[in-house]
């Protein structure tokens, strides 16, 4: 009988044990569809590494119909992805979103348009059509006619600015001359869709002059203030990092894992490997490791977003607008 009863006590201490140590619940809302874009939070998932750091993470992909902004806003999401542009503008409408932590060091945004259409050079856009993406993200196109002089209003010294869906359809229907791509994705959907790249001018932002910070992890500003709240974050960062570091070192099997998490089964082997492919060009060039925002970038991308047009996207700088402390405190966990 007292064998059996120490054998209770222990049964009952391994749950109570197992209870303590139960993985904290975290959220992460992508900015768009499960692709490789975010092949280093699925990889992290897939791998255990956030397991590793007693995290439960959940991956909500985006969509045309989903701003990670709002979603934070309705406390559907601990962290989001997001571009700057976008993060600064809701920030100062209210929403206290901070960068954590900065993904991408490089912009994969351009203006691709055909050779057909007589454009080579920036100087022959007066006139003509260009598809534009909106929702936030045509805070870097606003930007770059500002610096151009190019009037936005579709007159004969300007350009009509076509609302582009999320596909290349304006392209391939010759509805606009130029269209919004990313070095990663819709470019690709042009290529594939039957024009060869020397049929294509393309514009690179960074080239330009006018890239603006993409891809960064962002948190509510007023949560950071809760130490448990700053640590389930600086947990997350350090396992989605080492995810991304894999990611980096197995291109073709990270893309593999994303395609096991894409529920749709809209996604294609070849398209999620060549995707890959070139996130890892714009995860180059990080000081000081993946997701470190270096203050250069940031500056830049303010600086374009105060001059952007007679309206400014922001009008004023921000305060408070980023952080490295996530960033550091993530280094504290060690890998298992």
């Amino acid at each position: 009988m007292k064998k059996l009863l120490l054998c209770g006590v222990a049964a009952i201490m391994a749950v109570a044990g197992s209870a303590a140590h139960a993985a904290e619940k975290f959220t992460i809302q992508l900015k768009w569809v499960t692709q490789a874009q975010f092949a280093g939070y699925y990889v992290a998932k897939d791998k255990g590494f956030y397991k590793d750091v007693d995290l439960d993470v959940t991956i909500k992909p985006g969509g045309p119909d989903i701003a990670p902004p709002q979603v934070m806003a309705g406390g559907g999401a601990d962290v989001i992805i997001e571009w700057m542009p976008a993060a600064l503008a809701s920030r100062e409408k209210g929403l206290p979103l901070v960068n954590v932590s900065q993904t991408f060091q490089k912009s994969g945004m351009m203006l691709t348009c055909t050779k057909a259409s007589g454009i080579k050079t920036p100087a022959d856009f007066p006139g003509r059509t260009l598809g534009v993406w909106f929702f936030g993200n045509e805070y870097p196109f606003l930007g770059w006619m500002a610096k151009l002089g190019i009037p936005t209003d579709g007159s004969a010294k300007g350009v009509k600015v076509l609302k582009q869906g999320f596909n290349v359809d304006p392209l391939l229907q010759k509805q606009a001359d130029c269209i919004s791509t990313m070095t990663y994705n819709e470019y690709w959907q042009v290529v594939d869709a039957g024009f060869k790249p020397d049929d294509l001018v393309v514009f690179k932002y960074s080239d330009q002059g006018v890239a603006t910070l993409e891809d960064g992890l962002y948190a509510n500003g007023d949560k950071l203030k809760d130490a448990a709240y700053a640590d389930r974050l600086a947990r997350f960062v350090a396992a989605s990092n080492r995810g991304w570091e894999w990611a980096e070192q197995n291109p073709d099997a990270a893309a593999k894992i994303v395609l096991e998490n894409d529920s749709t089964g809209a996604q294609t082997e070849k398209h999620q490997k060549r995707m890959m492919g070139e996130i890892i060009k714009l995860l180059a060039g990080a000081k000081n490791g993946v997701g470190y925002l270096d203050p250069a970038d940031y500056e830049r991308t303010v600086s374009i977003l105060l001059s952007s047009s007679s309206t400014p996207v922001i009008s004023k700088k921000p305060e408070g607008a980023w952080t490295h402390t996530v960033f550091e405190a993530a280094k504290k966990y060690k890998r298992k």
